[in-house]
């Protein structure tokens, strides 16, 4: 595989990921009620799993081609390792927020409690046992670590594809339907019986559909096609009085076809529903297919903070999760009127920019840059990637 250009539609889908996640991440954020999760099926988590091993196999496929599997797997060792630690970090500074906010706010002691500190009052080890054995995860800490189990299929896929990449296809598949058939999960603590929000086993699927693309496995289909943009479009279009509050809470008929068709919204979205899935690749179809005709609006000024963003993801991730838990708590104090809602989320917003902004910075000296100094567009092969 030959090294390839930074594909700034990644950095642009990435962007625009963390700044839906941080919002639907604020607790009581009355601005979730018009995010795209709520037009569709589908929701920012498939993008950014999708983006995610569509990233992975740029940064540790071609390692796996040239330099071998074993050193392809230590890559995917070290990036795991620095992904635990981070989320390690991510729950001790959220405890130490939510420890002082029970002192300092009113309402302060429920953060405590969402996160799950209430088990450390006793000090018992072990609960700081299951904290660093990801036996205990946080609601709103689950993505990471399910990007952790995700990064491990990896080496297995791999593996598999020296056989034939169709292995890996089918594989995958096979473990998603034992999931829809068992429930195969991994626990969470707290509550008996309480699993991964984000089933691994399942949405590794959509990880390594966006992998198998970018490696090449996975023919891409060709963009602006007359008959897949229309259908795909019908089918994005068709789903949103499904879904859109506005239709489903005056419209009873259209609340009962949507659980008729997802009976358990949770479930759904623990175990990767077959329609979130379906819904994610035809809004993507859709999205690439119109960036095809205007490929450089993504790189326009007005759009560049996304590509900042999406060059950071994960700073951009860690300080979203944190802003957002922040976010949370001042509008347990301030109350959710407009103008304190409106305020968190645009400091928020603004704020995980300026840590991209940083974080590109601080990488500066050490990673080389391009001439011009901005990524270059994908080539007309690249654009049906």
């Amino acid at each position: 595989m030959p090294p390839r250009k930074r594909d700034p539609r990644l950095d642009f889908f990435r962007g625009l990921a963390m700044l839906i996640i941080f919002v639907a991440h604020v607790r009581g954020n009355s601005w979730t009620a018009f995010i795209p999760a709520r037009f569709g099926f589908s929701s920012a988590a498939e993008m950014f799993v999708f983006c995610s091993g569509y990233a992975s196999a740029l940064a540790f496929g071609t390692v796996f081609v040239r330099d071998g599997w074993r050193a392809g797997a230590v890559r995917i060792v070290r990036r795991i390792w620095t992904l635990y630690w981070t989320h390690i970090g991510l729950f001790l500074s959220l405890a130490v927020i939510s420890i002082v906010a029970a002192r300092l706010l009113p309402a302060g002691s429920d953060a405590a409690t969402d996160l799950g500190l209430d088990a450390f009052a006793s000090g018992r080890l072990s609960a700081v046992a299951r904290v660093m054995t990801l036996a205990r995860v946080p609601d709103l800490l689950n993505i990471l670590p399910m990007y952790i189990v995700l990064l491990g299929f990896v080496p297995l896929a791999m593996a598999a594809s020296r056989i034939s990449p169709w292995l890996v296809g089918a594989a995958s598949a096979a473990l998603w339907l034992a999931v829809q058939a068992t429930g195969l999960n991994l626990p969470a603590g707290g509550a008996a019986g309480r699993m991964w929000f984000f089933d691994p086993f399942a949405w590794q699927l959509m990880f390594l559909t966006g992998f198998a693309f970018a490696m090449r496995w996975l023919p891409a289909p060709p963009l602006n096609h007359p008959v897949l943009l229309p259908v795909s479009a019908m089918a994005i279009a068709l789903s949103v009085p499904l879904n859109f509050w506005a239709f489903t809470d005056n419209v009873s008929a259209l609340r009962a076809v949507h659980d008729a068709l997802i009976p358990n919204g949770i479930a759904a979205t623990t175990r990767l529903h077959v329609l979130r899935y379906a819904h994610f690749l035809c809004l993507a179809y859709v999205a690439l297919s119109l960036v095809a005709r205007a490929p450089r609006a993504i790189t326009s000024t007005a759009l560049a903070p996304l590509l900042d963003i999406g060059r950071q993801s994960l700073p951009a991730f860690v300080s979203s999760v944190v802003l957002a838990w922040v976010a949370g708590l001042i509008l347990d104090a301030a109350g959710r009127g407009f103008l304190p809602t409106a305020a968190v989320n645009f400091a928020g917003l603004a704020a995980i920019y300026a840590v991209a902004r940083a974080a590109a910075w601080v990488k500066s000296p050490l990673a080389p840059t391009s001439a011009a100094g901005t990524p270059a567009l994908p080539s007309s092969r690249q654009a049906n990637a």
